[in-house]
């Protein structure tokens, strides 16, 4: 223990002496070293892969698959200093300027990824809805969740990013219809109060009523889950840093597959990406060239792509000569249509 001692006691007055020896190079090191990590406003994106969806979904007594569906998904990094500059080296590394994912120029990163964790949560929640009523499963609303996502100041409300609006003149919110009725009789300009929870605490808020094409609105941007019954019983978990929305259409089919004898697999190997909505329409998405190439280069057979983004999907498959078979979609049905052709 004693020599352990002594040899820490001769390293760090060796560290010393070369410190005061060279301390200039020293500190051109720590500071370049800092300099690297100042974060920019941009996203690095480097690329683009695929993960098989079943580690992510557990569906009690589910048929089973020879094939695998695979979600198609977009690396990027947190800009700063050294990613940034390394992105005008590296082929493929592209600059995303965080303006991009921001619905104005008051949110934050914060803001944006609880706004994309708030979107995954909400298409899982419709994939499990829309694979099981295309099963002929049971399914059911239980309890929603209303978060408001992002805030103008277009319009003068209360509301601050990620309070969870619960009621709307003492009308409990349990479906996205329940937040339309309860402001379809009040009058553009007048008041409703608003029940909501904030930092884990109840409280409530008096909001104007607005009207946006049509519609009456609260003045704020919202989006939801919900918590389900279902028989029989589905657990999906995604890892902590996978966000967004656009795993809906592969997480839906991969559910549906699992509640069907059918294999609609064939023993392929499915990618693809879109969102889902409530009424089973695929919504498009963006990094389709990413995505695209990532399922290719991972071995995928097949690339389900919204029909919005077909063309530039299309178009990426023949500049780079890309084996991969690619078929657009604009609902979950002709997405199964689709699959039962292969």
């Amino acid at each position: 223990m004693k020599k352990i001692k002594e040899l820490f006691i001769e390293l760090g007055e060796a560290c010393i002496e070369s410190f005061k020896e060279d301390w200039k190079f020293y500190v051109i090191l720590i500071s370049i070293t800092l300099i690297c990590f100042i974060p920019v406003d941009y996203y690095i994106v480097v690329g683009g892969g695929i993960n098989d969806v079943s580690s992510r979904i557990e569906v009690l007594d589910a048929s089973e698959s020879k094939g695998s569906y695979n979600l198609s998904y977009v690396r990027q990094l947190k800009g700063n200093f050294l990613t940034f500059g390394l992105s005008y080296i590296i082929p493929g590394w592209d600059r995303v300027e965080t303006e991009n994912y921001k619905y104005d120029e008051s949110e934050s990163v914060d803001d944006i990824e609880f706004r994309s964790d708030l979107d995954l949560e909400n298409a899982n929640s419709l994939a499990i809805m829309n694979a099981y009523k295309y099963a002929g499963k049971d399914v059911s609303i239980k309890k929603g969740y209303f978060y408001v996502i992002f805030e103008t100041d277009e319009y003068d409300t209360e509301f601050k990013i990620r309070d969870q609006i619960v009621s709307i003149n003492g009308v409990k919110l349990k479906e996205v219809d329940d937040f339309r009725n309860s402001l379809k009789s009040c009058e553009v300009g007048s008041k409703v109060d608003v029940e909501i929870i904030r930092d884990k605490k109840e409280m409530k808020v008096s909001s104007p009523v607005y009207e946006l094409a049509g519609n009456k609105i609260l003045g704020v941007g919202l989006n939801y889950y919900y918590d389900l019954d279902m028989s029989p019983k589905t657990e999906i978990k995604f890892k902590k840093k996978e966000r967004g929305p656009s795993a809906g259409l592969v997480t839906t089919l991969s559910i549906y597959d699992k509640l069907v004898s059918e294999d609609l697999t064939h023993g392929l190997k499915i990618a693809g990406t879109g969102t889902i909505e409530a009424d089973g329409s695929i919504g498009e998405i963006g990094g389709v060239k990413y995505k695209v190439m990532g399922a290719d280069a991972g071995g995928a057979d097949i690339f389900l792509v919204p029909k919005n983004n077909l063309d530039e999907a299309l178009k990426v498959k023949k500049n780079k000569k890309l084996k991969i078979k690619v078929y657009g979609v604009a609902t979950f049905e002709e997405a199964i249509e689709v699959l039962e052709e292969l």
